[in-house]
């Protein structure tokens, strides 16, 4: 087989088929090569696309699913209310002590050690509980603080969250806001509870009138925080309270780890109502 080609300002020449079919495939190669290029870069860069797109909505769908998830009995730790509020999940609302505010959400104390807020709140969640906790503010003000935690319980009683599966648990400064916030909320259903919360200090700085179920734990090693007698005596109203105290030994910082000792009477009492 013969091929014709003709070069410019030249005569035809006859050339085998062989080397005509190589020069063809050159030609062809080096013109396609930066289509083909062009083609991979686009082909990986949808890929890359479709799968950041994929990730998203995975996120968007778990985050949905979390409050039924909770619900489920799984447990779940929330910054904040969630937007879907589950009618038949447990919440809890749980308020650090002072370090927290002070030296951020890992602190160490020189006389207790770590304070081990994150474990304390899947500790929580592991029991049952769609956990509520935030990290406040340096310096925040328990009267502003109690406020906005009552109203985090009405959100919840408003979306149909019975009151028996509605607590608000506090640890020292967490736990004196924590009865702040019960003497705004009058539901007889409701459930609190001060660890190492209470003080002459509070009986001193505000008046206390109760509603609901209060459940006081502290340390009889504990040096900064005492008896909540003197809070419950000043309340007017009627309420069902409970006071314990450990013998762990450790004092304040009995509260510092999720410890069973305090887990399991914390426990016992909020599911009683449940």
């Amino acid at each position: 087989m013969v091929a014709l080609f003709r070069a410019p300002g030249e005569r035809i020449h006859e050339r085998s088929s062989k080397a005509c079919g190589d020069q063809l495939k050159g030609f062809l190669s080096a013109c396609s090569a930066p289509f083909i290029a062009r083609w991979r870069l686009g082909l990986e860069s949808n890929l890359m696309r479709d799968a950041r797109i994929v990730g998203a909505l995975a996120s968007i769908v778990l985050w949905l699913l979390a409050p039924w998830r909770a619900g489920a009995g799984a447990g779940a730790v929330l910054a904040e209310l969630p937007r879907v509020i589950d009618p038949h999940a447990s919440y809890l609302i749980y308020l650090h002590g002072r370090i927290v505010e002070d030296e951020g959400p890992r602190p160490v104390s020189p006389r207790f050690g770590v304070y081990e807020y994150r474990q304390i709140l899947d500790a929580l969640a592991a029991r049952g509980f769609t956990v509520v906790s935030e990290v406040r503010p340096q310096g925040t003000d328990i009267a502003a603080y109690a406020g906005k935690v009552a109203g985090q319980v009405r959100t919840l009683l408003a979306a149909g969250v019975p009151p028996r599966r509605v607590a608000v648990v506090g640890f020292s400064k967490g736990g004196a806001i924590a009865l702040v916030a019960a003497s705004e909320l009058h539901d007889p259903d409701l459930r609190f509870v001060s660890l190492a919360g209470c003080g002459d200090w509070l009986v001193e700085r505000f008046h206390l009138d109760f509603s609901g179920n209060i459940l006081s734990l502290y340390d009889a090693a504990d040096d900064l925080a005492t008896s909540c007698g003197r809070v419950f005596a000043g309340s007017k109203r009627p309420f069902r309270h409970r006071e314990s105290v450990l013998h762990v030994g450790r004092g304040h910082g009995t509260f510092f780890r999720p410890d069973p000792a305090w887990l399991d009477p914390v426990t016992a009492w909020l599911a009683a109502g449940r």
